[in-house]
């Protein structure tokens, strides 16, 4: 089934809300409308629809002229297997000891890594993210260091990598994992199965710590928290509370510019910064309650 797009800018957000408004009641339908800001600096706002079927050029020139938007461009999408696609586009990732991989590329396990298995369609946390890899980056320098984890927390887990990663390397670890949306979480349990990682993880939907399972296993030798900075930072208390005297926190979902504030606040509660990771426009932070 082909698909249509018909995007357009104009200035102010009112303006634009309105338009999008306004193209809901075109015919023929669109199948969703979109309202975005330009993060240009521009103070332009675009919106646009996805139609089904080949939309009203009349229509959408009337609208773009009572609502003062420069006139639609409208294209047709190419039919795509978005799936097929994502696993071609997607080579397995490497982050020190760590690989990353979707099943289509089984067979280039090397040797010397530990294999994590991820699907490509699965939740978010492939690895390929800046992000996700950042803290698996983190975590293999912990390694390194030569720190062992005895009680781990992946709190907002996703797809549950960072905890699957500490299961491989410490299989006797008490190590939980934990998702706001449910979807995320029954996601976290079939990559247990699938990495034969069933029982390793306990895996269970809390917002931040507020779950009992999380409370009695705590205090943690190391926090995963691959967020954004808001939740970061309204957790911070909490994690200092959930985190051992010496323990590690792991933080990502922190754009550059934002990784001072992040560890300006971490500091307030007793979690300082060891070790500070940028890829792309994403920063991991290595934190450390002290003693």
């Amino acid at each position: 089934m082909p698909t249509f797009t018909a995007l357009t800018t104009l200035t102010g957000k009112p303006q634009a809300e309105a338009l999008g408004e306004a193209m809901e009641r075109l015919t023929p339908e669109p199948t969703g409308v979109g309202v975005f800001e330009v993060e240009d600096g521009s103070g332009l706002w675009e919106v646009g629809g996805y139609f089904t079927e080949t939309p009203d050029p009349a229509g959408l020139a009337l609208l773009a002229t009572i609502h003062g938007a420069k006139p639609f461009a409208v294209s047709e999408l190419p039919e795509t297997d978005w799936v097929a696609h994502v696993r071609r586009e997607l080579a397995p990732v490497e982050a020190g000891r760590f690989f990353v991989y979707g099943s289509h590329d089984a067979d280039k396990l090397p040797g010397d890594k530990i294999p994590l298995l991820i699907e490509a369609a699965m939740a978010f946390g492939t690895g390929h993210h800046g992000t996700t890899l950042g803290c698996l980056r983190a975590l293999d320098h912990l390694l390194e260091e030569g720190f062992v984890g005895q009680s781990v927390a992946d709190i907002g887990c996703g797809t549950a990598v960072l905890a699957m990663a500490a299961a491989r390397v410490w299989p006797e670890a008490e190590i939980l994992a934990s998702d706001i949306d449910q979807v995320a979480v029954d996601v976290a349990v079939a990559n247990m199965d699938a990495n034969g990682l069933k029982g390793a993880v306990t895996c269970l939907e809390a917002a931040g710590f507020d779950a009992p399972a999380l409370h009695d296993a705590a205090p943690y030798d190391l926090i995963f928290a691959n967020i954004l900075k808001g939740p970061l930072l309204a957790l911070s208390p909490d994690m200092a509370a959930h985190l051992r005297a010496g323990g590690y926190a792991i933080l990502s979902g922190i754009l550059n510019e934002q990784a001072d504030d992040v560890i300006s606040v971490y500091a307030e509660n007793g979690i300082n910064l060891e070790v500070r990771d940028q890829i792309g426009e994403w920063t991991t932070l290595t934190l450390r309650r002290a003693d």
